[in-house]
């Protein structure tokens, strides 16, 4: 089987003197008695690719959603482009989503729908653009994620894989998002459907200028995309930075994720990249 050789496109420089797009302050997540997070501090600024890694019951998934304001935490603030979501509103925080875009691990996909339905959802929620300005807008950001005008009429059990992560990236850019959420983008999908998504993800973010904030166990997209990388452990994010950077943290847990076989290989791909 060949090696995997996902292209790599050299990140912006980061620009730490920008706003921050999300900023997480002491933050504490508890199920029970269970701590997950504790005094968590996270900034994530424009035009980056945010990558949170870690093991599992580091709560990689509970703080997307926690950015999302689809869970609360325990104690701290989250503010997304300087709004405090912990305190918001269900309305005030419908407005804040439509300022961003998730893509779930599954495509999460309305079943009973069509492709261009639940592309067009986002758009319909509005109550304020017609059906026919719809039905372009629906069109051009299939077109973006690489789905031509046959898949619209087909319901999200007739799609593969693939088809179904770029279906649910067009929902998720609907309203022309300036944020971008991925959970697991590439889980599912073989070496080469991730290969082609990792590069859809590329361009688009290239193209629209977005910054994304990404949650992923896979090496080869996470090499491949992140600007900087998070590492969730012992409560907090023990590290944080460029890839060369993070790996040369003393951890365990870097050391075992980073540095194994599987490891290796994929950093061997991004030095022969980035010569």
């Amino acid at each position: 089987m060949k090696n995997r050789r996902p292209s790599r496109v050299v990140p912006p420089p980061f620009n730490g003197d920008q706003p921050p797009v999300v900023e997480i302050e002491g933050l504490w997540t508890k199920f029970g008695k269970t701590v997950v997070h504790q005094d968590l501090n996270l900034r994530i600024y424009p035009g980056e690719i945010l990558s949170i890694v870690g093991g599992s019951g580091t709560g990689k998934t509970v703080l997307l959603r926690q950015m999302l304001g689809l869970e609360r935490p325990a104690r701290g603030c989250v503010r997304v482009f300087d709004e405090d979501i912990s305190a918001a509103d269900a309305i005030q925080l419908q407005h804040m989503r439509n300022h961003w875009g998730m893509l779930f691990q599954h495509g999460a996909l309305y079943s009973a729908l069509t492709v261009f339905d639940n592309v067009a959802q986002p758009m319909r929620e509005l109550h304020a653009l017609p059906e026919d300005v719809i039905r372009d807008a629906v069109l051009l950001k299939m077109q973006m994620v690489g789905l031509g005008p046959e898949h619209a009429n087909k319901m999200p059990a007739d799609l593969s894989g693939g088809m179904v992560k770029r279906a649910a990236l067009a929902r998720a850019l609907a309203l022309e998002p300036q944020l971008l959420f991925l959970d697991e983008p590439t889980a599912g999908l073989d070496p080469d459907l991730s290969d082609s998504f990792v590069a859809l993800i590329q361009s688009l973010h290239r193209e629209l200028g977005l910054t994304v904030v990404m949650v992923t166990h896979d090496l080869d997209t996470l090499f491949a995309l992140s600007t900087r990388i998070a590492v969730l452990a012992e409560k907090h994010v023990i590290a944080i930075g460029p890839t060369r950077d993070v790996i040369q943290v003393d951890h365990p847990f870097i050391d075992q994720f980073f540095l194994g076989e599987r490891g290796r290989r994929a950093l061997a791909v991004l030095d022969v990249d980035a010569s």
